[in-house]
């Protein structure tokens, strides 16, 4: 995409010379900017970018207990940002401030430029044609998934509507309607978002791929590919599209969308626009900063997330200051701001209608009644609230599944816009109150019983593969059961970062140290598939406690988004430890119980029944090697 330059501030020669040294927070009509002043650095005696924090949009002020006077605070969450070099210092490693270019002119002056990408929808941009009554209808069926009927082609957004996400920590609020899976499988097209698996389900798309595999599906070009798991899943799909940022894909002469990347997660995170008879609908889905929020206004219909609690934080965290007390006041303050930014964006955008969606998930297995009690979420009530509140222009639709809004009557002057919404007929099931647990639980749980478990050396291998090292950084983990306890014949391991290795006990440097406690199965299944950590986190599958109280972001990002496509290949790594263990057998067999027990016992993992029924294959493996020589 091509970019333009923008002047977005410009100082006077006397503003620009009574720039002190050092931070300088400028607050002008046209926005609040950092100007970071060098006089010792003759190639760049400025640096300066947007007084946004790039995490959720916050405000930085100066840090009180910043010595060097270069570091900012946010106002929001509290993130730094070292101005000197504009990179974020906490969480560290993290993220770059977008930079503007200073320009100084030959009076003196400073103005500041920005490169802005175009704004692509206005590329071949559509005048509004009339519509019929029933020509555009949008249903809604579940979290973030809704039905399009534009014109005589139907297209789905991000198909969640069976089975757990996150392995199985969040599960469905709404039950989706009946005949979804018919209505699903004679689509024309389906856009996905993005990875995480509340917006791309592998249990709806099993389903879906035995009535239709050939059926199109669209994603955004992402650096993390969206189906990048999907040889891991078993699923096959035929015809998925990955289509360029900000250009229109032509369904036909009335249909058209975009994929616009996300400002802040671009490697992952995506939005879209579609474009029927020159009418817009944007859905802005999980997206922190949608298309670096240059966003259209005046769409027809905006859709995008509005709830919160989609990470363990705070609610897994233990020690230090993580009492419930603490956690309770973190996660209301958290709501309130969350709703401000989503209403601020909303009423940016300006549409005729705002539907707040993709947050309609509960931590629905009783084993996780704790985070589903202080993991308290915003509803979709109190943002349309707030949001009429401010811009009682825009029509607010707080949607159950079967609700069906037609575009026609909206734009109807002549009409009660009442009518343009319709909610499913009386006697309809609402709210989930089935979610079949012992079925998903138990398929994830059989993860525990692989074979490649009975070899510890299955730890070194699994974080070669994951490849992350050279970070000052010690992880102890702690394989457990369904309260967190460690379970007998569990793993607890260390893992050091800074070069790798697995020690018995911490070293004695000084270090950061990260303690995880996974519930097993999880885990487990996690490793099989060589699946990101998004499982364990999101999913409120682990306990963390860390010392000192640090995020460490290089860590997180790695294995929430930097893992190798490709699985472990546990197949080579069992041939190798069976012919290490088993391929000059003692002339005994029963020796070889003993020599793996002793192994398993160094490894702290005692047996389970799972470990059991592993050993017991190697142990006929090895017999059977024995018998044939």
């Amino acid at each position: 995409m091509e970019q333009r330059s923008v002047e977005v501030l410009r100082l006077t020669a006397g503003e620009t010379t009574a720039l002190v040294p050092g931070v300088n927070l400028i607050c002008k009509e046209r926005g609040n900017f950092i100007i970071y002043k060098d006089p010792a650095n003759t190639e760049e005696p400025y640096k300066a970018c947007r007084n946004i924090c790039k995490h959720q949009g916050g405000t930085f002020v100066r840090d009180v207990e910043d010595s060097t006077c270069s570091i900012l605070r946010c106002t929001k969450h509290g993130w730094k940002l070292d101005s000197s070099s504009m990179k974020y210092v906490n969480p560290p490693d993290s993220f770059k401030q977008d930079k503007l270019v200073p320009e100084l002119d030959e009076d003196g002056g400073l103005a500041l430029v920005e490169l802005i990408p175009p704004k692509p929808w206005d590329n071949d941009a559509r005048r509004p044609q009339t519509i019929r009554l029933g020509e555009v209808q949008l249903t809604f069926f579940a979290h973030a998934c809704m039905e399009l009927k534009l014109g005589d082609k139907t297209m789905f957004f991000d198909p969640w509507l069976t089975g757990p996400a996150f392995a199985r920590g969040w599960w469905l609020l709404h039950e989706p309607p009946f005949d979804w899976l018919e209505r699903l499988s004679r689509a024309d097209l389906i856009y996905i978002s993005h990875v995480h698996s509340d917006h791309l389900s592998y249990p709806t798309l099993a389903l879906l791929s035995e009535k239709n595999p050939n059926i199109p599906i669209y994603v955004g070009d992402t650096a993390m590919p969206v189906f990048c798991k999907l040889e891991q899943s078993g699923v096959q799909l035929n015809n998925i599209n990955v289509c360029s940022f900000g250009v229109w894909q032509e369904i036909n002469a009335d249909l058209r969308f975009m994929i616009l990347m996300d400002g802040v997660h671009p490697d992952m995170d995506t939005c879209i626009l579609v474009d029927y008879k020159g009418h817009l609908i944007l859905n802005t889905v999980d997206c922190t900063q949608p298309n670096g929020m240059q966003l259209p206004k005046n769409v027809d219909i905006m859709m995008s997330d509005f709830a919160g609690g989609a990470s363990g934080f705070p609610m897994t965290f233990s020690g230090g200051r993580y009492t419930d007390e603490w956690k309770a006041r973190f996660i209301a303050t958290e709501r309130k701001k969350l709703l401000y930014y989503k209403t601020q964006v909303v009423r940016d955008v300006n549409p005729k209608v705002y539907c707040p969606f993709a947050g309609y998930f509960v931590e629905a297995y009783p084993g996780d009644r704790y985070i589903r009690e202080t993991n308290t979420k915003n509803s979709a009530e109190q943002l349309n609230s707030l949001i009429n509140r401010y811009s009682d222009h825009i029509i607010t639709w707080t949607p159950k599944p079967g609700a069906i809004l037609d575009l026609a009557l909206i734009l109807d002057d002549t009409v009660d816009r009442r009518r343009a919404i319709v909610d499913p007929p009386p006697g309809t099931r609402i709210y989930k109150d089935n979610w079949d647990f012992d079925f998903y639980i138990n398929k994830i749980n059989e993860s525990i019983a692989s074979e490649i478990f009975a070899f510890p050396d299955w730890i070194r291998f699994y974080y070669e593969w994951a490849g992350f090292r050279d970070y000052n950084l010690v992880l102890r983990m702690i394989e457990t059961d369904e309260d967190f306890h460690p379970i007998e014949g569990g793993y607890d391991f260390l893992v050091d970062f800074e070069d790798l290795s697995f020690p018995e006990q911490r070293p004695s440097r000084e270090h950061a140290y990260l303690e995880i406690k996974n519930r097993i199965g999880v885990h487990r299944q996690t490793v099989l598939k060589g699946l990101f950590w998004d499982d364990l986190y999101i999913g409120f599958q682990n306990r963390i406690s860390r010392n000192p109280d640090t995020f460490h972001f290089r860590f997180w990002n790695h294995m929430q988004i930097l893992l190798p496509q490709q699985p472990p290949d546990w197949p080579g790594f069992l041939r190798r430890q069976r012919l290490i263990h088993f391929e000059r057998p003692s002339d005994k067999n029963d020796s070889i119980v003993p020599r793996l027990l002793q192994k398993l016992s160094k490894a702290k993992a005692l047996l389970v029944p799972g470990i059991i029924a592993s050993l017991a294959t190697v142990v006929y493996f090895a017999i059977t090697m024995t018998t044939k020589q």
